[in-house]
């Protein structure tokens, strides 16, 4: 009488699993591989025969005649200044807020940080008037200070990474006020180089966040000298039509495909080289703190 091994036994579902995977990987890719390959064909050929692909007929005159009616390098320079400075102050002074919620104690700390925590339950929706409001009053309404500041110090960044810096030794700190280094000091050259796993995962979900966000942006700067690359992307039907007499349903399905396929490749390289960096993030911030 034979017997199955025990190595084999834990083979069998860890093939069930990767071939599960593996067909999740394949439907979450296969809308992105038809757009981006879609975007070489004909604008007729997409229309009538969306699910075949002749590398024959491959072309580029999706990609130049959108760059003609689309401004999208003007949403790329836009969205490119708001990454820049809003994710700077977003990684400078979330990891700031909390350390100081994570290691020190004072009077209302727990009330304080349950405020914050309260802002996480509110719709985006409930915000955008009272937001537009002061943005109005202080004329700030089409500026990148409308683009920037609002939103810049998140929530959710201050929770995860208290999180992560729960978990710096406190001997740590005290070693280094023993050495007379400074508060600040301490946070900068003690906290940061410890954290640097959860801080990059920070910085990927900040850049991920502000390059598709649509719902405030849309609002705060409706010009379209203005407009990120999400607003530029929502109005594109509307651009191309207005800029070609005669454009029909084909013309516009093909320059919007490009405009997305050239909007998606950012994102596609900026996770493929930093995903490594992404998931240590993630599980730093999974600690308990």
């Amino acid at each position: 009488m034979t017997t199955t091994s025990a190595p084999a036994r834990r083979e069998r579902p860890r093939i069930g699993s990767h071939a599960f995977l593996m067909l999740l990987l394949a439907a979450f890719l296969a809308p992105v591989a038809w757009a981006l390959l879609s975007a070489f064909k004909p604008a007729n050929d997409i229309i009538r025969s969306p699910l075949t692909f002749d590398p024959t007929t491959f072309n580029l005159d999706n990609y130049t005649a959108m760059l003609q009616d689309v401004p999208i390098g003007q949403g790329f320079l836009n969205t490119a200044v708001v990454l820049l400075l809003k994710g700077a102050v977003t990684m400078f002074f979330a990891p700031l807020a909390a350390f100081a919620f994570a290691k020190y104690r004072f009077r209302g700390q727990n009330l304080a940080f349950g405020a914050v925590l309260i802002t996480l339950m509110l719709p985006t929706i409930v915000l955008i008037i009272p937001l537009l409001l002061e943005m109005k009053t202080l004329g700030w309404v089409n500026t990148y200070q409308a683009l920037v500041l609002p939103g810049a110090v998140d929530a959710f960044a201050i929770f995860w990474m208290r999180q992560v810096i729960s978990a710096v030794p406190d001997e740590l700190l005290d070693a280094a006020r023993v050495d007379g280094c400074g508060e600040f000091g301490i946070f900068w050259r003690v906290v940061v180089p410890v954290i640097r796993p959860g801080l990059a995962g920070l910085a990927v979900l900040t850049i991920m966040n502000i390059y598709n966000d649509f719902v405030w942006p849309v609002v705060a700067a409706s010009s379209e000298r203005m407009a990120t690359l999400q607003v530029v992307l929502s109005t594109l039907a509307q651009n191309i039509t207005g800029n070609r007499i005669g454009a029909d349903y084909a013309t516009v399905t093909g320059e919007l495909l490009a405009a997305s396929s050239v909007a998606l490749i950012p994102l596609l390289v900026l996770f493929i080289l930093l995903q490594r960096h992404f998931i240590n993030g993630i599980l730093a911030g999974s600690v308990k703190g």
